[in-house]
């Protein structure tokens, strides 16, 4: 076998150094083909990524799933006001009812009142008819007792002269001391007697005034002016009464009506304790998708293979603000109930209403 020649001065050349280039070339070829196949994945990513954000910004069938618990804060709030709510109301039915009972009462007792008054006014009648009737006539007896008593009074300065002669009578002996002392009892009962007749005069000219004046009727007038401010204050009460019973009335079904409304919430729902109920926050934007009876489709990759898991059941009015699910920021809408019949679509990122968002 020839040898190669080796001319003098040259350095040899060693076996694995001819393989060197082929290695470098593997190794340069394999680097690019990882560097295009990253490259081309970056690109693909960003394709897809500016695809989903596209999508999600031009879709308006989109949703986001919600999971409300009894447990949750807003729900344990709720809850809360309900109860005081309710209990404001059961407060102000008993105090109603209490203010309705004393209403009644208080009519009753002005209603009997009232029936009172015509009956003290007829006896302040009567009684002045009776003493135009009867003063004239006291007063005619008025002044014959008074004649009477003048004439008696002159009688007993008679009386007194005869006292004085059986006194002298008895000393004289003329008459029995059994004698004197009847005829002395006999002036001493007539003096009585007059004693007696004055007095009845004095107390017939007390029944002269009484009937010639208003002293007769002054008791029935100051029962009937007694009557008046009693039935007075009664209207005030019955006045203020009513217009807190009717505050109280308007306090309860304004109540009522917030509890009717609070009951339109989900917060409701979740609060009252009913199971497997499912929510979606539904932007503004996609409000036109989320009509109760709307087909519910869930997707793979958030936008393929979609496949129908329930329809809307129901739309609530009130306003919620969530982060998007893909971009991440604050957004406004409402919320509507699902009635999924695969529980699991409910931890879905989105779910879409009223038809599939792609062809398949």
């Amino acid at each position: 076998m020839a040898t190669q020649a080796v001319e003098p001065g040259a350095k040899p050349v060693k076996k694995g150094a001819a393989r060197q280039p082929l290695h470098y070339r593997f190794i340069l070829a394999t680097y690019r083909i990882f560097a295009i196949a990253a490259l081309y994945a970056v690109l693909l990513g960003v394709i897809v990524y500016a695809f989903v954000m596209g999508f999600y910004a031009v879709n308006s069938t989109w949703a986001a799933p919600v999971i409300l618990s009894a447990t949750d804060e807003k729900s344990l709030d709720f809850r809360e006001k309900l109860i005081t709510s309710q209990q404001a109301i059961e407060d102000l039915k008993v105090d109603a009812a209490k203010m309705t009972a004393g209403l009644e009462e208080m009519h009753g007792h002005r209603a009997a009142l009232v029936a009172l008054e015509p009956e003290i006014q007829s006896a302040i009648h009567h009684e002045r008819l009776h003493d135009r009737e009867d003063g004239p006539l006291l007063a005619s007896l008025d002044q014959q007792k008074l004649a009477d008593n003048a004439g008696t009074r002159q009688l007993l300065a008679q009386l007194k002269d005869m006292q004085a002669n059986i006194e002298k009578d008895l000393a004289a002996g003329l008459i029995t001391k059994a004698d004197a002392a009847s005829q002395l009892a006999a002036l001493n009962q007539t003096s009585t007697a007059y004693t007696d007749s004055r007095i009845a005069q004095v107390l017939l000219t007390d029944t002269v005034l009484d009937k010639t004046t208003l002293g007769s009727t002054l008791d029935a007038l100051q029962k009937e002016a007694e009557l008046r401010s009693e039935t007075a204050q009664l209207d005030v009460a019955i006045q203020v009464a009513e217009k807190e019973l009717k505050e109280d009335n308007q306090q309860i079904a304004r109540l009522h009506d917030a509890i009717v409304t609070a009951k339109q919430s989900p917060y409701y729902l979740s609060a009252s304790g009913q199971p497997l109920l499912n929510f979606a926050f539904v932007p503004y934007d996609n409000q036109a998708s989320a009509t109760p009876g709307n087909a519910v489709y869930d997707c793979y990759l958030n936008m393929i293979l979609c496949r129908k898991v329930g329809v809307v059941t129901q739309r609530f009015p009130g306003e919620e603000q969530i982060l998007h699910p893909i971009f991440k920021t604050q957004i406004r809408g409402f919320l509507v109930q699902m009635n999924l019949s695969r529980a699991e679509s409910a931890k879905s990122r989105t779910v879409f209403m009223g038809g599939k968002p792609l062809l398949f």
